[in-house]
């Protein structure tokens, strides 16, 4: 349930602390202090000169804020949506009705997040379609990790790919819980045939943060490539995506 956020007062202009750090107190209706204005000016000269690189986490998401809340000090509710996910990419994959619950945030806020995740999204996997996979490795991997790595629960995805490795298809075949996804190999090589692919890579996150296999995931793995190879279609690859870091299934030797 979306919660109220306090109403606004007269806020006095403070005597002491950082010029370049806005009050944590509401602010009244109208015409923002200049104080907060000069703060908002600041952080995005910074950005603009310096890009991401220059700011920590909450004051990245206090440019994003500025957007859905115009006229109210989003400094607190940046500290504290970072306080309760952990960092900035955390935050914008946050499922919606989790971030509805914290207080401040109203539909403006999930909707701007929201936004800027899907951009991330959208841009992470334009380096990757329709591109030679092997040419092309480490976008993928960042295209992996941005779609994935901070989910709350599993996903698993296949890359569709044709006779020159070209990646031609990226479908998510399943949603699960925190620890186990349902995975059906007749759907993932009928969907191939579908596409006329000739190689897949399966991807799959861990919430947990371990990228190191289980069982389940080594056995579902055996099955697709038995499916696929009796069909000429090769599985290159089943990537299993962490909070830092990825597991191949090729590269530690289990294909």
């Amino acid at each position: 349930m979306t919660r109220t956020p306090p109403a606004f007062r007269e806020a006095p202009l403070p005597l002491f602390g950082d010029p370049d750090e806005a009050a944590s107190i509401p602010l009244p209706q109208g015409r923002l202090p200049s104080y907060i204005q000069d703060h908002r000016k600041r952080l995005r000269a910074r950005f603009m000169e310096g890009g991401a690189t220059a700011m920590p986490d909450y004051e990245l998401l206090e440019l994003v804020l500025f957007r859905a809340i115009p006229r109210q000090d989003v400094k607190p509710l940046a500290r504290r949506l970072l306080d309760l996910f952990g960092d900035f990419n955390r935050v914008l994959s946050a499922p919606p009705d989790r971030l509805a619950d914290v207080q401040g945030v109203g539909d403006a806020v999930v909707q701007e997040l929201k936004i800027v995740e899907a951009a991330a999204h959208r841009m992470a996997r334009a380096r990757v379609m329709n591109r030679a996979v092997l040419s092309s490795w480490d976008a993928l991997l960042d295209y992996c990790h941005t779609a994935m790595a901070h989910r709350e629960t599993e996903q698993f995805r296949v890359f569709y790919l044709d006779r020159k490795n070209v990646l031609i298809a990226d479908e998510e075949q399943a949603r699960g819980t925190v620890d186990h996804v349902p995975v059906y190999p007749r759907e993932v090589v009928k969907r191939a045939l579908e596409l006329n692919a000739s190689a897949l890579i399966l991807v799959h996150n861990h919430p947990s943060g371990d990228p190191t296999p289980s069982e389940a995931d080594i056995t579902m793995t055996a099955r697709i490539q038995e499916a696929a190879s009796v069909l000429g279609i090769v599985l290159h690859d089943h990537l299993i995506i962490g909070k830092s870091r990825e597991l191949s299934f090729r590269s530690a030797g289990y294909l």
